[in-house]
């Protein structure tokens, strides 16, 4: 082993042991990279921790500092944290990508869209522990409130803002990657999630029951129908730049229709996905961003009534 190596083992070590110490639950990520370096189901042992059957990265993320350091003699780790067992809530300001050849995109930055935020909630920007990432973007660390499981949202709450809880991996300060280094660049303790934040990610209460379906199981609507076809049409139109929120807008639109049971969930999970990929964009971030709208509908569509 080079002595470059061990160097860079023992900082990652040290950043590993740094997290846990302040509560947050660490896992490895593969070096250089922002991937699991855990075992994922179809590639599980079934043998000691997941002996009763695979246990998820989130579920063996840890805080014990024999086992962070059992791991990280493996190798030079880069440190993820599971943000839901370590009690955060962790706001990924993004800037946007460069679009190779053709520019950048036109939404604002996270930082931006955040800063709006605030200001229309009357409020300043809170002081809290902040990294920088290496793509020059923000990630602002709160704690959780007592009691409440929040989900993590992927550009719900604004252009290029995610918010990571259960469920959601955060890289740690002091990781690595080919395109730079995670820096603390506000060591302020760790703030409460603003009230006003915590309304826009709480979870609506689920809407009233809406009257009996129009149509028969598996059946839809003339109304819904001829929607999400002009929708879909939309989005396999878009232009390079406001394809992914013209994709979330437009879902969140017909998932009314969905929670009213006008239309199936999968014909409507069908229809984007294919005009999404239409208008250039990736399978997997189609189905992320259709999961993410339907279940944001699901949240505060109201009944068909009142709508």
């Amino acid at each position: 082993m080079t002595h470059r190596t061990t160097t860079r083992r023992a900082h990652m070590l040290s950043a590993a042991l740094a997290a846990a110490v302040r509560g947050w639950h660490v896992h490895p990520l593969r070096p250089g990279g922002k991937a699991s370096a855990l075992h994922g189901e179809h590639a599980c042992p079934r043998t000691g921790e997941c002996a009763g059957g695979h246990v998820k990265w989130e579920q063996r993320a840890t805080t014990d500092p024999d086992r962070i350091r059992a791991a990280w003699s493996a190798g030079a780790f880069n440190v993820g944290i599971a943000t839901g067992p370590s009690g955060l809530v962790v706001v990924d300001l993004d800037v946007p990508k460069e679009r190779s050849g053709k520019g950048s995109s036109d939404a604002p930055c996270g930082a931006t869209a955040f800063s709006a935020l605030c200001e229309r909630a009357g409020v300043s920007w809170p002081t809290t522990y902040t990294v920088r990432t290496p793509s020059g973007g923000m990630h602002l660390y709160f704690t959780a409130p007592p009691g409440v499981r929040l989900p993590c949202t992927a550009k719900t709450v604004a252009p290029n803002v995610d918010t990571r809880a259960w469920g959601g991996n955060i890289v740690a300060a002091g990781s690595v990657t080919p395109a730079g280094a995670y820096e603390v660049t506000d060591n302020a303790p760790v703030a409460v999630l603003p009230a006003w934040l915590l309304h826009r990610l709480q979870p609506a209460p689920a809407p009233a029951p809406a009257p009996a379906p129009l149509l028969v199981p598996g059946g839809a609507t003339r109304r819904a129908t001829v929607a999400l076809e002009r929708e879909a049409a939309r989005v396999s139109k878009a232009p390079e730049g406001q394809r992914h929120d013209l994709l979330l807008k437009r879902t969140i639109a017909i998932g009314r229709f969905v929670v009213w049971g006008e239309i199936a969930r999968d014909v409507v999970e069908e229809a984007f996905g294919a005009a999404g990929e239409a208008a250039g964009l990736p399978a997997a971030e189609c189905r992320a961003t259709i999961r993410d709208a339907l279940a944001y509908s699901a949240r505060t569509c109201r009944a068909r009534g009142t709508a």
